[in-house]
């Protein structure tokens, strides 16, 4: 049975969390990646970034219904919806933008449970850390897909 160490990569690009957006968007321009993991200056997995976070910087901003009672104006969605809207919207670091809640694998996991993650979670990679979460890897759908020709 395949472990993810046999099929991850290796050099894996990473992010901070103090990157820029432009600079973001320059490595996902050049390297075709549709995500990046971010971390801290140990290589400690902090968050994931991913191409659809980016884009949401362009996407237009949408205004919450409200009701109006008596004086009061209520917005439906709430206020927390729209601010996080407009705060990454308005990011100028992968650190607005980035998920700190991340799925990940260790090396001695088997294959079948990254692809498990990656189906149940709709990703199409997922980080590989050790037991400090430090990043030894990165392990994609298409690692995956390749496991099936050998």
């Amino acid at each position: 049975m395949k472990k993810v160490a046999d099929i991850m990569t290796r050099d894996v690009v990473t992010v901070t969390r103090e990157t820029g957006i432009r600079e973001l968007a320059r490595i996902f321009e050049t390297k075709h990646f549709g995500s990046v993991p971010v971390v801290d200056g140990n290589r400690r997995l902090t968050g994931i970034v991913t191409a659809s976070d980016l884009v949401e910087q362009g996407r237009t901003l949408h205004i919450p219904t409200v009701i109006s009672i008596f004086d009061w104006v209520i917005p439906i969605e709430g206020e927390k919806t729209l601010e996080k809207e407009l705060r990454r919207m308005t990011a100028q670091t992968v650190g607005e933008i980035c998920t700190e809640k991340v799925i990940t694998v260790m090396p001695e996991d088997p294959v079948a449970k990254a692809a498990d993650l990656m189906g149940i979670h709709k990703l199409h990679a997922l980080p590989v850390v050790d037991s400090e979460m430090k990043l030894i890897g990165i392990v994609a759908r298409i690692d995956i897909i390749r496991t099936l020709n050998d």
